[in-house]
């Protein structure tokens, strides 16, 4: 479990610069990101798309502990490859082609366990989830099916990409932050996803507790 003062809370979904940018403005809410790849800067903020994303979450994760804010926004995930592997096996390949979703599942899934078990980053407090557009399908979601089905108040849904007061919104969804059970291991939280249906309600799933 983090023992830090601040509440880390990584944002994930479509999330903008505006939005960033308007976020870091609030009082008590900061920014942290990870440092551009080969930059000296711990404050950087650019992508670093060379890292997998277990490194640039963890870095960002690490800059977060830095900032004495009352929130403090993360927009690198830890588990962003993961996520992205999941949501991978759940989509219907064209004519012809051959799904490796799950193969690039389980690839992100060791790559972070081994991180997370070699003590390289922990998860946040929470995750708040910030949903497509309206009237854009949203596809298997990790963080809404599995990781919500076993912590519950550890995924917060916060606004939808298109929403006009967007800051608002996210910034009511931090006030609204509840209490629960810190995560489970890694290891646990991988394998509910491996069992999680993803065309099924939360409710009917699997729960750890």
């Amino acid at each position: 479990m983090r023992r830090e003062s601040s509440t880390v809370v990584v944002l994930v979904g479509e999330v903008g610069d505006g939005l960033l940018a308007g976020l870091a403005q609030s009082p008590g809410v900061s920014v942290a990101r990870a440092p551009a790849a080969g930059s000296g800067d711990p404050a950087a903020g650019q992508d670093a798309t060379a890292r997998p994303s277990w490194e640039t979450g963890a870095l960002a994760l690490r800059a977060a502990t830095r900032h004495r804010s009352m929130y403090v926004i993360v927009p690198d995930d830890p588990l962003a490859d993961v996520a992205a592997g999941w949501r991978a096996m759940w989509e219907v390949p064209g004519p012809g082609a051959v799904s490796s979703g799950a193969a690039g599942f389980e690839r992100h899934a060791a790559e972070a366990l081994a991180a997370w078990r070699d003590k390289r980053f922990e998860l946040p407090d929470y995750y708040l989830v910030i949903a497509p557009a309206q009237g854009t399908e949203a596809g298997p979601d990790l963080y809404l099916g599995p990781l919500r089905a076993v912590r519950p108040r550890r995924v917060v849904l916060g606004a939808t990409a298109d929403a006009a007061a967007q800051v608002s919104a996210v910034l009511d969804a931090l006030r609204s932050l509840g209490h629960g059970p810190w995560w489970p291991p890694l290891d646990e939280l991988l394998d509910a996803a491996r069992h999680f249906y993803a065309g099924g309600l939360a409710e009917t799933q699997q729960i750890l507790r």
